[in-house]
């Protein structure tokens, strides 16, 4: 399994690669995590790449090989979304976060991403994270919340996902990470671009 995470740094991409790698130990597999670029204390993007299965030779996806997005913002996705294979899976929250381009008024963000995204021979499963965070009361557990929309879409042990996160989350904000996580598991049922997706991903 191929699973790149595209973010925004300060989203707690590093986090959601810890929690799907040990997700993948507790599952007995072989795991690679590489972060590939970044500047996750910048604000700048970060891309990191999970490699998981019986042997893994290499922490590097290939452009065009991947069998997962998971993209915490809209044009963060965007850069990655060519990672994918055909038939692959995009989980992306909605959120925009602005780069400084356009900030500075020296571009403007990409409009219409997710009906480009809609287009494209993968399956798109988009979700107000930032929302549901909100609601929860901490806007730092969307990565968690995407961690549970993923979980649903990658297979149905729900247990082995929780326990992942009860290991990598510090005990003072398990509860609240848990939270998040089941209510993104809850939320990944709901309304999906499914274009030439693999059936095994979208159970």
């Amino acid at each position: 399994m191929n699973i790149i995470i595209a973010a925004v740094g300060g989203q707690g991409a590093l986090l959601a690669a810890r929690v799907i790698g040990q997700y993948a130990l507790l599952k007995s597999e072989e795991v690679k995590v590489s972060e590939i670029h970044g500047m996750s204390q910048r604000g700048g993007s970060v891309v990191t790449h999970v490699r998981f299965g019986e042997k893994v030779h290499s922490p590097v996806i290939e452009v065009g090989t991947a069998d997962v997005l998971l993209g915490f913002e809209l044009l963060e996705a965007a850069r990655a979304v060519h990672h994918l294979r055909p038939g692959g899976l995009l989980v992306v929250s909605k959120q925009q976060i602005p780069p400084l381009p356009v900030l500075t008024q020296a571009a403007e963000y990409p409009p219409a991403l997710l009906q480009a995204f809609e287009q494209m021979a993968i399956t798109t499963v988009a979700v107000d994270a930032l929302s549901c965070a909100t609601q929860i009361g901490n806007i730092k557990v969307v990565n968690t919340v995407l961690i549970g929309v993923l979980a649903r879409r990658l297979s149905q042990d729900v247990d082995i996902w929780q326990k992942a996160v009860a290991s990598c989350v510090p005990g003072k904000h398990l509860e609240l990470n848990m939270r998040a996580f089941n209510v993104g598991y809850g939320l990944s049922s709901q309304a999906a671009a499914r274009v030439g997706a693999p059936k095994e991903m979208l159970s």
